[in-house]
């Protein structure tokens, strides 16, 4: 039986979606997930599934319909954004809003939640800066300027920023957009040594499926039925991967871990 005190992030039966005059729109429902310390989560599941909806729910940054999230056993509904900024980190599959800044400037926007008014950084506050520059390999291009970053190099700095808010849990959306097979394996085996030398929890939605069951201790399958939550070689055992998507053109072969062409 898992150590209640060791889930960050839990949902407990949460119905997700959108507002409007007509009545609720509910795009997923009846999610249960808990997510331990130290552990790299990947959710996946088709285009417009849910999955970005599902991480702004979980960030607050959207209302969700029914249903709680606790963060560390606290209810999300009674934390405030200052307060979930010394908790919760979030990367999105947004540019920075000035690329005409440095990358150590980028990291730096990281320790917002803890200076003060005049945004001082402090000794610790730097120090963390540069802990997180080391960690994502980017101590090099500190004094770079993010518009000379290449894709994966300013999703490593974007990554250093979360990192430098220093919080128990950071959700990712889509880190790996726009980037080669290299560095998409390259940001995925970073947040799998991240999750495990610093004992955070990382969330990350992704269509790279068959990277994260390689690399995943847990993953959530969003398909628009059900969701499914545990780790992947459990998920291939039940089946669930062939839910994704329609098997007219593609399945999951499960005794390889890998998605085939249907000739």
């Amino acid at each position: 039986m898992q150590n209640q005190d060791n889930f960050t992030l839990q949902t407990k039966n949460l119905s997700i979606g959108y507002f409007n005059k007509k009545g609720n729109h509910t795009v997923a429902k009846d999610l249960n997930f808990s997510l331990n310390k130290g552990e790299l989560v990947g959710l996946v599941g088709s285009n417009g599934i849910g999955k970005s909806t599902l991480l702004r729910s979980l960030c607050k940054v959207q209302k969700i319909l029914s249903g709680d999230i606790f963060v560390n056993n606290k209810n999300l509904k009674s934390f405030t954004f200052e307060s979930l900024a010394e908790t919760l980190s979030v990367v999105l599959t947004e540019t920075p809003a000035s690329k005409n800044i440095t990358v150590g400037e980028l990291v730096a926007l990281g320790r917002q939640p803890y200076t003060n008014w005049l945004g001082t950084l402090t000794e610790d506050d730097k120090q963390h800066i540069l802990q997180a520059l080391e960690a994502t390999e980017m101590s090099s291009f500190k004094n770079r300027k993010c518009y000379e970053l290449s894709d994966g190099q300013l999703q490593r700095a974007l990554i250093a920023r979360a990192l430098a808010q220093d919080t128990p849990i950071i959700i990712l959306d889509e880190p790996t957009t726009h980037l080669d097979l290299y560095h998409r394996a390259s940001i995925l085996k970073l947040l799998k040594n991240l999750s495990k030398t610093t004992d955070k929890t990382i969330l990350f939605s992704t269509h790279e499926i068959d990277l994260a069951i390689q690399l995943c201790d847990q993953m959530l399958i969003m398909t628009p039925e059900e969701s499914y939550f545990g780790d992947p070689c459990q998920l291939i055992e039940s089946g669930h991967f062939s839910k994704l998507f329609p098997k007219n053109l593609i399945d999951f072969d499960g005794d390889v871990g890998r998605f085939k062409i249907i000739n």
